[in-house]
């Protein structure tokens, strides 16, 4: 009976969100303040209706209950239960309950905690909510029911896609959308501001905690999704332009605008209209994303293939949700006042600069992605890959990193030219020193670019600590100064990868040693090993360097269940960068095939990434403390 309670619950919690849009509806439209106050409790319930359907299903993965169709299709009996649990979400339906669950804790989250808007603003943010949900509800529950039951139960399931039998399946989807329905928060604060025409600095103090929040999870999840396919993939690289790739980065791209516009707003009452508009843009670009993942039409390792049906109805919930919030943006945007005026060379100023060059990588990334797709549907066979995005993107992105350094020195409304020169000429400095020095070891011209500005921008990144109290700087300033730090971080680390390093492909027998970058490797042997799953050829490298000596264990990997063959990379991590090895197939003669890669300081954009998000940490806890600090004030007054 488990299969039908979770089916049950998830019936019921669509059928609360349908009466949740009603009782939005009509708290607003007739003035009812009784039923607008209902729509809080609805909500929370919702939501709890929600993760107890997720629950459910996740109990039926651990119980390996084969007369369920999605257990059947994505498990097996003898899989250790990190997979079975993880594989949960490693298909489509799954994939898409977890989805509706997140959207509907964050609405029951919305209605506990936000106490900050007026109450007729809240009941619109949650009927707007409570519209987003609906759709999904009814995807799950006509086209992707994740309950569905077989008759009579299969003796054993297929099992999970061996490159998904990996512990970053158990972090990266959670993440990911954590963020991407985050943005459906900051979407639903837009249209009920734009509903009640509240659109001011009360709704975007209100709605920043929620873009926070969810651009923190989506640096994390891309962060994670990209070591995870850098390791598990065996190719040596760490973002290759993949369409589900960009999937993930263009709603970062417009929720890290949308986060420095609501900043303005919500301290400045500025960029009222852009603040709105971006809110649409950061989650028409997670629908897209959704649409792409899960329509059938692109083969990628990170896609799930469904048929065409199911994209269609994804594509009727974008173009419903996009197209009304579009329509409604078009028609309240007169009672949209301007807000405060500034000038040019000012902080408002950096930061709608800074918004135009993502707005500019955004549509680049959504170009190149898409452009193919169009091309096939007229019979157009055509790749768009990594030369196009890095020779497209690659030049804005570093005219981007270089207003940004400049940003945080300007002060706010209006600023001399003479002054900020003089502000940046530390940064300055350091991007000359760095690109001199570089021209000894020339590594081409973008890394060039990048590891100059990259070291600019480390300095410029702390500049607004200078001559500063420390002790009583503000925690959400410390964030800005860690993101902006880890961007430069990042940026060293993917130049550093880009320029220096080294691939060696050989084929060589037991003794024989390679060389690539500063290290020998030796192959001491094949043995063969039994996992919990799977069994596998393993090689036994040793690298040296120097004096020193590792080991590393590349494998081969064969799964019965589905019946597959993979490779495990084995990573030697030092404090300049990373050793790669890869073991390939023998040769028929006695040799054995290794693709060994010598990568410096590839690791800084892995660090980097964590530096980003711990820095929106940061604000964000520095932003509600002060909030809290500001209320409690209040109310002793």
């Amino acid at each position: 009976m488990i299969a039908e309670a979770g089916l049950a619950a998830l019936w019921f919690a669509g059928a609360l969100a349908a009466l949740q849009l009603v009782m939005a509806a009509i708290g607003i439209a007739r003035g009812r303040e009784d039923v607008a106050a209902a729509v809080r409790p609805v909500a929370i319930v919702q939501g709890l209706l929600a993760l107890l359907a997720m629950a459910l299903l996740i109990e039926l993965f651990l119980d390996s209950d084969m007369s369920v169709k999605l257990v059947v299709e994505n498990s097996h009996s003898a899989k250790p239960w990190l997979y079975k649990f993880a594989g949960v979400w490693g298909n489509h339906e799954g994939s898409m309950l977890l989805w509706v669950t997140i959207l509907g804790l964050a609405g029951g989250a919305v209605a506990i905690f936000e106490r900050s808007l007026p109450e007729r603003t809240l009941t619109a943010t949650l009927g707007a909510q409570a519209t987003i949900a609906l759709g999904f509800y009814a995807f799950l529950l006509f086209s992707s029911n994740p309950f569905a039951r077989l008759n009579p139960a299969a003796a054993d399931g297929l099992g999970l896609n061996p490159l998904l039998q990996d512990p970053g399946l158990a972090f990266h989807p959670p993440t990911l959308y954590t963020g991407y329905v985050g943005l459906s928060v900051a979407f639903s604060f837009a249209v009920g501001a734009l509903v009640t025409r509240d659109v001011g600095p009360a709704f975007a103090k209100a709605m920043r905690p929620w873009v926070l929040i969810a651009w923190i999870f989506l640096t994390l999840g891309i962060t994670a999704g990209s070591y995870w396919a850098y390791y598990e993939l065996g190719w040596g690289g760490w973002w290759f332009w993949d369409p589900v790739e960009n999937a993930s980065l263009m709603p970062w791209l417009a929720a890290t605008a949308l986060l420095h516009s609501v900043t303005v707003l919500a301290t400045r009452d500025g960029l009222r209209a852009w603040t709105i508009m971006l809110a649409v843009v950061a989650f028409s670009m997670s629908m897209i994303g959704t649409f792409l993942v899960r329509s059938g039409i692109l083969t990628s390792v990170h896609a799930f293939a469904v048929d065409p049906e199911r994209g269609a109805f994804i594509l009727a919930l974008l173009a419903i949700y996009i197209g009304g919030a579009l329509a409604l943006f078009a028609a309240r945007i007169g009672t949209v006042r301007a807000g405060t005026t500034f000038d040019p060379v000012s902080r408002e100023g950096g930061l709608v600069a800074n918004n135009l060059l993502l707005s500019v990588i955004l549509g680049i990334v959504l170009i190149g992605t898409l452009y193919p797709i169009v091309a096939a549907s007229f019979g157009v066979q055509l790749s768009v890959g990594p030369p196009f995005f890095n020779k497209a993107a690659g030049p804005v992105a570093l005219l981007l990193v270089a207003v940004m350094a400049v940003g945080p020195l300007l002060r706010w409304r209006r600023d001399d030219a003479k002054a900020v020169l003089r502000r940046v000429m530390l940064p300055i400095g350091a991007t000359l020193a760095a690109a001199l020095a570089l021209l000894f070891v020339w590594p081409g011209l973008l890394p060039w670019a990048g590891l100059s500005l990259a070291a600019g921008l480390a300095v410029a990144s702390v500049a607004p600590l200078w001559k500063r109290n420390l002790r009583r700087t503000p925690l959400f300033t410390y964030g800005m100064v860690i993101a902006h730090l880890g961007i430069a971080v990042s940026l060293a680390g993917m130049a550093s990868d880009s320029a220096f390093t080294k691939e060696t492909l050989v084929a060589v027998r037991a003794g024989e040693p390679a060389r690539v970058g500063p290290y020998t490797v030796t192959l001491d042997g094949i043995s063969p090993v039994i996992g919990e799953n799977w069994s596998a050829l393993e090689a036994r490298l040793t690298a040296t360097r120097g004096g020193s000596e590792s080991i590393l264990r590349p494998q081969l990997r064969f799964f019965a269940n589905p019946s597959t063959s993979t490779n495990e990379s084995a990573i030697l991590t030092v404090l300049d960068g990373q050793l790669y090895t890869v073991l390939g197939q023998p040769d028929g003669q006695g040799r054995w095939q290794l693709r060994l890669w010598w990568k410096p300081f590839v690791t800084l954009i892995w660090f980097g990434g964590v530096l980003i998000a711990l820095g929106g940490m940061l604000s964000l806890i520095g932003r509600v403390l002060r909030e809290r600090r500001a209320a409690t004030r209040a109310e002793w007054a």
